[in-house]
């Protein structure tokens, strides 16, 4: 019979066994693969609006009203958050902002309902709004129209290519900074940082000149594109800095968390975010991914309508990491004035 001690030793051999870390390795990776499939299928495999604010401009007799609303929500299958504007021109400017999926328009003397919809909000919201409206008004004895103001681009019908480019300035921000850990780790702290700021104008670029003048998949505003992906990449390199200086060679893990398993099914992305479920898509709008699609997807399709939040949440995200890792380096060459770094986690 087993005795506690010989459980003890056992657990001891293990853990000074040459093959401790590669154990480690596998069970980590086990939980990574099902955290990974679960964050995106839970997100975004079966998509269905929760909520769907749209503008209305005109009135029509009130029980009339309240039965097409309903009628609409039943057809959405969620609920309709309906904003009643005195101006049409107020409703376009809120679809413009994109804090609203379409403009109702009431003519109660012509008896019409004009519905402008914007597919660059949402094309799986907006398909949704199209079908629904001529449905939930039917029997009223009004001809409902239906517009797409804000069509997508046409070699991007699903609209997914700016998530597709924030996913490359993501990944090869993070990628690019644990290369410079393990290839270039004789870099003091102010160059390292000085280098992620060049790879990430680089990578900018390089991203906006395939996009557009390679693959011809979107006509973009070059410069405001270059520079949000440039600021989405140099947010995501210093992430995984600050996180390698605080936990070294673990550090991909914590960037792994913040930017693919959280970050990238809450960005809105390949999802418009009142298909999400309400927390992801409220998580989404506080991290890089998120701010970065938020950016892009304005910058090209709503122009002159740029937002500050994204650009908010970018710097705030650049600055602490910067901040902390020069703190940590500051810390640890007190500490440690000669120690070498060579590892995946130098800072």
């Amino acid at each position: 019979m087993r005795t506690t001690d010989d459980f003890r030793r056992a657990w001891h051999a293990i853990r000074t066994s040459r093959f401790a870390p590669a154990l480690v390795i596998v069970v980590i990776l086990g939980i990574a693969a099902a955290l990974f499939v679960g964050s995106y299928t839970y997100s975004t495999a079966n998509p269905k609006p929760e909520r769907v604010p749209i503008a209305v401009v005109g009135d029509l007799p009130p029980p009339q009203s309240a039965d097409v609303e309903a009628r609409l929500a039943r057809e959405l299958g969620s609920s309709v958050d309906v904003r009643h504007l005195p101006t049409h021109a107020e409703g376009v400017e809120q679809l413009q902002n994109q804090q609203v999926f379409a403009v109702v328009d009431i003519d109660t003397t012509a008896r019409t309902i004009d519905v402008e919809l914007s597919s660059a909000s949402g094309a799986t919201v907006a398909q949704l709004l199209e079908q629904s409206m001529p449905r939930a008004a039917a029997g009223t004895g009004y001809r409902v129209s239906v517009r797409d103001v804000n069509p997508l681009q046409p070699r991007d019908p699903h609209g997914l290519t700016i998530f597709y480019m924030m996913l490359a300035a993501v990944i090869i921000g993070f990628v690019g900074a644990i290369q410079l850990g393990v290839h270039a780790n004789k870099l003091r702290p102010w160059e390292r940082i000085g280098f992620t700021a060049l790879y990430s104008l680089l990578g900018g670029f390089t991203i906006c000149a395939m996009i557009d003048w390679i693959i011809g998949a979107l006509t973009l505003p070059v410069f405001e594109v270059w520079l949000i992906l440039a600021l989405t990449m140099f947010t995501c390199g210093m992430i995984f800095t600050m996180f390698s200086a605080m936990f070294g060679r673990w550090a991909i893990l914590p960037t792994w968390a913040v930017m693919v398993l959280l970050g990238n099914p809450s960005s809105g992305g390949s999802v418009a975010w009142p298909l999400l479920p309400r927390v992801i898509a409220t998580i989404g709008g506080w991290l890089p991914p998120g701010a970065s699609v938020n950016a892009l997807h304005t910058a090209v399709y709503f122009r002159g309508h740029q937002h500050v939040w994204p650009f908010l949440v970018l710097t705030t995200w650049s600055a602490v990491s910067v901040a902390v890792y020069l703190f940590e380096r500051r810390v640890r060459g007190h500490k440690t004035p000669n120690a070498p770094t060579s590892d995946i986690g130098a800072a």
